[in-house]
């Protein structure tokens, strides 16, 4: 029989559950997983990594369709989306069967099944764990982390029905490639689908229903997106009000209101992603003290919720919605539950990335954020046209940007579009951690030639000493 007591039991086995089992596991506590679908969350499995992989296709399909930029010719260049698929398919099995080690390796215990909370014995809480509807075990533990993570939100309408509209599920496995493509929302999710399907040929709308493409970006930055898909060959509506969707055998037809003009789009397929909600629901928080608003769990900076012993992390526990988010919430949550001193997170170190093309990626508060807060600014601009690197390695098109207090030299902010700027963005997330300042940055040596140069530019540019423009 199985062991049934524990000193957690973790609800959720995505980046935000595993990652708080291993380092429970570290500590030395006894820890279970219960898991309802794949170990890794829909990050491994449907999300995060699947999608770079797909990505990745279709950054060879656009360098294959404009080789001679580079010297080389070549004919008849053509794709097999079916193996397009399984390649992204096989990485996510890869890495969901990599966790599964880690935590056999780790001596976890992995439930296969539903969990959700069954009242108490004692002083520690139960958790039933279910498969198909009949019971499994019934955990014990003193401390419940749940990590049941989030799903795509549904507007009425644009229910996905598997064939004409898709959610991310669909659009990642296509059976074929959609000549005529809308993709609604134009958050991180849906620039990227966008920025997917455009790349591997399909004729793709972007709408969105607020005044700019990516909204929670820097203005800037969205502005230079937006121009850059434009160019890509994009069609985009922003400001859209939509009306009914009409469904016709094999296509959709979608009335748009944008810009003072109103017009039916007929497409083949359309990808709804506007946001998502989280799955607070079966999981027994009916009778307890956990509050929940708007479908996420309230937590406190130590990941506690309102009931004792429960805790709530990754997306069910709010925003940013990000992996590297949950993870680190995961490995706060367990060293607070060993007795270990912890810090809470800074919502505004977490960085974001859209690996769209061109990428995207930013830390901290926009320019219009920080001069809301009443900070008096530095801002810096550098853009790819002066890197050595990115010229020569035909990426020209992007810019860095900060955003400094004038007064402190701390760096508010750091925003970027262009090649690679998602591995590069680290840099000023652990300036913003380590609380350095323009003078430690300024003296910071680069490498050269590097794009990365271009954040020491920036840097220098928000204090009139860019050397290269």
């Amino acid at each position: 029989m199985s062991k049934t007591e524990f000193d957690i039991v973790i609800v959720g086995g995505g980046p935000g559950g595993y990652v708080a089992a291993i380092r429970g596991a570290q500590l030395g506590l006894s820890v279970a997983v219960v898991e309802a679908a794949q170990l890794g969350g829909i990050c491994l499995n449907w999300g995060c990594i699947p999608t770079k992989a797909l990505l990745r296709s279709s950054e060879i399909n656009h360098l294959l369709h404009h080789l001679g930029e580079f010297g080389f010719t070549a004919d008849n260049i053509r794709f097999d989306l079916d193996k397009v698929v399984k390649r992204s398919r096989k990485v996510a099995g890869q890495l969901s069967s990599g966790v599964a080690h880690l935590l056999k390796k780790n001596k976890v215990t992995v439930f296969d099944g539903f969990g959700k909370l069954a009242g108490k014995d004692g002083a520690r809480r139960k958790v039933a764990v279910s498969k198909d509807g009949k019971p499994v075990a019934t955990l014990t533990a003193p401390h419940v982390i749940l990590a049941t993570g989030a799903r795509a939100r549904v507007l009425p309408g644009l229910e996905p029905d598997g064939k004409l509209i898709w959610s991310y599920r669909e659009a990642m496995v296509p059976t074929e490639l959609p000549k005529r493509l809308m993709v609604i929302g134009s958050g991180a999710i849906g620039v990227e689908f966008a920025s997917f399907y455009r790349n591997m040929g399909a004729e793709v709308t972007l709408v969105e229903v607020l005044d700019r493409i990516l909204p929670v970006e820097d203005e800037e930055i969205s502005a230079l997106a937006h121009k850059a898909f434009l160019k890509q060959g994009m069609t985009i509506l922003t400001g859209a009000k939509l009306g009914a969707v009409r469904k016709n055998g094999d296509s959709v037809t979608v009335p748009v209101e944008a810009g003072g003009k109103s017009q039916e789009i007929t497409v083949d397929r359309v990808i709804s992603a506007v946001g998502i909600v989280g799955n607070v629901e079966n999981i027994g928080l009916e009778g307890t003290a956990i509050a929940v608003d708007r479908t996420h769990i309230k937590v406190d900076p130590y990941c506690r919720t309102g009931e004792a012993g429960v805790y709530a992390i990754g997306d069910i526990a709010g925003p940013p919605w990000l992996a590297h988010k949950a993870s680190h919430e995961g490995v706060l949550c367990v060293e607070a539950i060993a007795g270990h001193t912890v810090h809470p997170i800074d919502p505004t170190n977490i960085p974001g990335c859209t690996y769209c093309r061109p990428q995207i990626a930013s830390v901290g508060l926009t320019e219009a954020r920080a001069r809301e807060a009443g900070h008096k600014i530095r801002v810096g601009r550098f853009p790819f046209i002066g890197n050595g690197k990115a010229i020569a390695a035909g990426e020209p098109e992007g810019m860095v940007k900060t955003v400094f207090d004038a007064a402190t030299g701390e760096l508010l902010g750091a925003h970027m579009i262009g090649a690679e700027v998602t591995e590069m963005i680290q840099g000023y997330v652990i300036a913003r951690t380590s609380e350095l300042t323009e003078a430690e940055l300024k003296e910071t040596v680069f490498p050269h030639p590097t794009i990365s140069e271009t954040m020491h530019e920036a840097v220098l540019a928000a204090y009139d000493g860019a050397l290269h423009i």
